[in-house]
């Protein structure tokens, strides 16, 4: 590790190789994260607020917490204060909440192309692609499970789309790589093949740590420790339990300053209440202890308030998205995460259904509107989502990618200057004209309205004489274009080696495990 990052010192100055690879790199756009110009919905009033926030102090009071298999987490907590019972934690009231007041309210992420630094916090929305599946999903090939190869395929098209504005995590799980090494080829993927920010791996501390090794080379380690290169998933074993792997990683990252979205993941009537109010509240108290720890661990270590949150189909048990009473607690989950001053992640392109088709669209459509409207600051699942998070879909992919544009112009809100006003076209118009021709409208056409790089708007002659093809057939051809217009962003030449050598040092050090 010290000499690769002694290499990458070296050679972060530049050199001719580097000067080459920028000057004839591919310029890809990529739009800037989302600032909402609209209001947030908001769905519980302050009694309501009050109740919920009320009755989790109550829960963690009385009812407690566990952190399991974590001698030195329960430490902490004792030190700090709380009432620790073997592995159940109980927090006296407004403990949690004087522990969080040192999490910051934003959180500049940095990318390697610094144009692509995302704020994440206030009205600011950072949209990110699926994480976790472990199945992939295209036309020719069916649902077979995830490669590295395909892997590297999704970096590449979330490069390549202008509305992702981060590369994301474990895009797919690439199951042909041991489970104890895939973490380096998945960093190295994201750190290569795209110049987007990314996530960092949470499925052992030892792999964190080398997350934040990789970091070092990539962005120098002084930097690293001064600012936020990462953010990471930090699932709660819902309901209310903190297992020693999710919270080893996340000391890992708070240690070294490095975001950490604090997520309960949660199945309505299976993993927390059948109530809304009731989910909220469990909701709440995991966020509320989660983060509070990670305050112990080091004051001020940028954190996420984060709500994975689906409802369960009573007679088959399987989750269901896009349902009401999910948009009912991702709206309520936002204001609570306002009040205690957190980013919010939330929301995603959720569906159950096996295939792109009509149930995907209307589920993922619901469920990314909530998160525009709920005030989500980080979306992760934005695009690609399929079969309840079981398969990341190629074609699924583009058809969400492409329609995250709709988010950044809904967000945008009603422009009320002059030129919004449209008066001038009005009377030049007139009662009885058309405004194809006017002065307005030959000044704002090419900007005035969202259009789909994908969805077909020809007439149904041309469509035929096309092929006819549908919308699955349409974003299977996109996306293969996507991937030959690909060209690899430019990496220090001297950065990328240290990468790679540090990436089979750590594979070197170890057997191959699959389990």
């Amino acid at each position: 590790m010290a000499e690769a990052a002694e290499r990458s010192r070296r050679s972060r100055g530049g050199g001719g190789a580097a000067r080459r690879a920028e000057r004839t790199a591919v310029s890809v756009e990529t739009a800037r994260y989302i600032e909402r110009n609209i209001p947030n919905f908001e769905i519980l009033t302050e009694e309501a607020l009050d109740i919920i926030e009320a009755n989790a102090e109550t829960i963690l009071e009385e009812i407690g917490v566990n952190f399991v298999e974590n001698p030195a987490a329960l430490e902490r907590w004792r030190e700090a204060g709380a009432e620790v019972t073997g592995e159940r934690v109980r927090l006296p009231r407004g403990l949690a909440r004087k522990l969080m007041a040192t999490a910051p309210s934003r959180i500049t992420q940095h990318a390697r192309n610094p144009e692509r630094t995302v704020e994440i916090g206030g009205k600011s929305l950072v949209l990110a692609p699926v994480y976790g599946p472990p199945f992939v999903h295209d036309m020719e090939n069916g649902r077979r499970y995830a490669t590295i190869e395909d892997f590297h395929n999704f970096v590449k098209l979330g490069y390549m789309s202008k509305w992702l504005h981060h590369s994301g995590g474990t895009v797919c799980e690439p199951t042909d790589v041991p489970v104890n090494k895939r973490h380096l080829d998945m960093l190295l993927a994201h750190m290569t093949l795209s110049d987007k920010p990314f996530m960092g791996s949470v499925t052992e501390p030892s792999r964190a740590q080398d997350s934040v090794d990789m970091c070092g080379i990539l962005f120098g380690e002084e930097f690293v420790q001064q600012n936020t290169v990462m953010t990471s998933l930090i699932n709660v074993n819902s309901p209310m339990t903190f297992d020693d792997v999710m919270m080893g990683s996340l000391e890992v990252y708070a240690k070294n300053n490095q975001a950490c979205i604090l997520s309960p993941f949660i199945v309505g009537g299976a993993m927390a209440p059948t109530t809304v109010a009731g989910t909220l509240t469990q909701v709440l108290v995991e966020v509320m202890a989660g983060i509070a720890y990670s305050q112990l661990i080091r004051p001020g270590a940028p954190m996420i308030f984060g709500a994975f949150v689906t409802s369960i189909d009573m007679n088959s048990g399987a989750p269901t998205f896009g349902t009401p009473e999910a948009a009912h607690i991702t709206y309520g989950a936002g204001q609570l995460a306002r009040r205690l001053g957190l980013p919010y992640r939330s929301a995603g392109s959720f569906n159950g259904s096996k295939l792109p088709d009509a149930q995907a669209a209307y589920e993922t459509a619901n469920s990314l509107n909530m998160g525009l409207l709920a005030g989500v600051n980080f979306m992760l699942h934005s695009c690609g989502w399929m079969e309840g998070g079981l398969v990341a879909s190629f074609e699924k992919f583009v058809m969400d990618a492409d329609q995250l544009g709709t988010l950044h112009h809904l967000a945008k809100g009603v422009y009320m200057d002059e030129n919004g006003q449209a008066m001038d076209a009005i009377r030049e118009v007139g009662p009885g004209g058309h405004y194809l021709g006017c002065a307005h409208t030959q000044a704002n056409f090419k900007t005035a309205f969202w259009r789909s790089d994908l969805l077909d708007y020809k007439p149904y002659e041309t469509w035929s004489e096309e092929g006819g093809r549908d919308t699955m057939a349409l974003a299977n051809a996109r996306y293969k274009k996507l991937l030959n217009d690909y060209q690899q962003p430019a990496l220090d030449p001297g950065i990328h080696e240290a990468l790679k050598d540090f990436v089979a040092k750590r594979k070197s050090e170890m057997p191959d495990a699959f389990s």
